[in-house]
């Protein structure tokens, strides 16, 4: 742990393979137990969804965008190389430089919103600090974790996912001795329950699900022989409890405590005597979390064949990040949020596309990623269609596509955007199949 990681999207080594499948439970559970899950629990309130419902809606969002990031990070052993990289099989070299490119604009913008809303809750915690100075001590910190890589933030991750998971639980606990305020709540929708129903249920899943892009790159040091059931187990209960629980909680503290000035100072004032616990458990998560961000951050760069050292790209992601959120944090709005929610329409059919060529069509072996052509026009190709017709599905505040009102204003545009690509993908590929049970240990 005290050396910088040598390796960047290179393959991995058998003899530099380590570890067990469980570390994934911790790693995918601190990222989970973080202030956007949080937040997230605000949108069922502000919707006046009921308790009963709601709670069904992230349920199901979890459960659903849990299984897509699980079998995402089951290929990294056998692969050796990150997620990105894997994408170059079915894209190209070349072609994978679409998604890569999407992907580094992805973690850069989250990777802002956490600073700004970590360094948030930094004044809340200490009212004379102002935000530059907040935010420049969470970057560099950050940053120091990036640039030695792998196994510091692995051993970062599982501490934090035990200090984590028992100041989220003791909130939990907190937030339920509200009963009577709770049971109270008897919200008047402005629209039909099932569409909203429908609304929290694709807004908890696009949430979990945007992980994918980044599975591997934490689970390709594993052994070759590592099962691929267990670490879809370790990856889907780790990522799916945290981001359940923590969602739940914002629900929660948002019924208790509906007229705070933020989501955070909400969760403060919920907590009474805890509230500055609670308030230091969102700047941890928004470390957690943060931390994977830029990491993947270096590692699409590297994809889109930038001639840097992992380490320096580290330090200008996190510089880059710190820059901007000086610019927007006196501005930072929900439409910033909602440009990140878009870029999330491009993973889902491209992660249609790399989860069929891996499973379906077994392209597994470490040459097919390393030794991909510059084009593989079948990716681009079903990736692009996948894309555009889910544009006219989408439901967001900034745009609404002219075929949304057919699921009642929800966005099910990353559904849509899915199943089409992978339809397109697999015709462009038909007699290429080969019989297998894809999802063996």
């Amino acid at each position: 742990m005290a050396t910088p990681e040598p390796y960047s999207i290179e393959h991995i080594p058998f003899a530099e393979r380590h570890g067990h499948s469980r570390q994934l439970l911790w790693l995918w559970l601190a990222a989970n137990l973080t202030i956007a899950d949080y937040a997230l629990g605000f949108l069922p309130v502000a919707l006046g969804l009921p308790i009963v419902p709601a709670l069904l809606a992230l349920g199901l969002g979890n459960i659903l965008g849990g299984l897509v990031l699980a079998w995402s990070a089951a290929m990294g052993p056998a692969a050796g190389y990150p997620q990105m990289f894997i994408g170059r099989r079915a894209f190209g070299r070349v072609g994978g430089y679409i998604p890569a490119a999407l992907n580094w604009l992805s973690t850069a913008g989250w990777f802002t919103v956490n600073t700004i809303l970590g360094s948030f809750a930094v004044q809340l915690l200490l009212p004379g600090v102002p935000f530059p100075v907040a935010a420049v001590v969470l970057v560099v910190i950050q940053t120091l974790l990036v640039i030695y890589g792998h196994n510091l933030i692995q051993a970062f991750e599982r501490y934090m996912a035990a200090i984590l998971g028992v100041l989220f639980a003791i909130a939990a606990v907190i937030a339920l001795t509200h009963g009577s305020t709770i049971s109270a709540w008897h919200p008047k929708p402005a629209g039909g329950t099932l569409a909203l129903f429908a609304i929290v249920l694709a807004a908890s899943f696009s949430y979990i699900m945007s992980w994918s892009p980044y599975a591997s790159d934490y689970s390709r040091y594993l052994p070759e022989i590592t099962s691929r059931s267990y670490i879809a187990i370790y990856v889907f209960a780790g990522a799916a409890v945290a981001s359940f629980l923590t969602e739940v909680v914002g629900m929660l503290v948002a019924i208790i405590a509906p007229g705070a000035s933020s989501s955070i100072a909400a969760l403060k004032i919920a907590m009474g005597g805890f509230g500055v616990l609670a308030v230091v458990a969102v700047i941890l998560g928004a470390t957690t979390a943060n931390v994977l961000n830029l990491y993947s951050n270096t590692i699409s760069a590297k994809v889109l064949d930038v001639r840097l050292p992992r380490w320096q790209l580290a330090i200008l992601g996190g510089a880059l990040g710190f820059i901007v959120a000086l610019v927007g944090y006196q501005n930072f709005t929900q439409n910033y949020a909602n440009f990140l929610v878009a870029l999330d329409y491009w993973i889902m059919p491209w992660l249609a596309v790399v989860l069929l060529d891996y499973y379906v069509f077994k392209h597994r072996e470490p040459m097919a990623f390393s030794g991909a052509p510059p084009w593989n026009r079948n990716g681009p190709i079903a990736f692009a269609i996948g894309l555009i017709v889910s544009i006219p599905f989408m439901s967001e505040k900034f745009f609404t596509g002219p075929l949304a009102s057919w699921f009642g204003g929800a966005d099910f545009g990353y559904f849509i955007g899915f199943l089409v690509a992978g339809a397109v993908y697999i015709v462009l590929n038909r007699g290429r199949a080969r019989p297998s049970r894809a999802m063996e240990g």
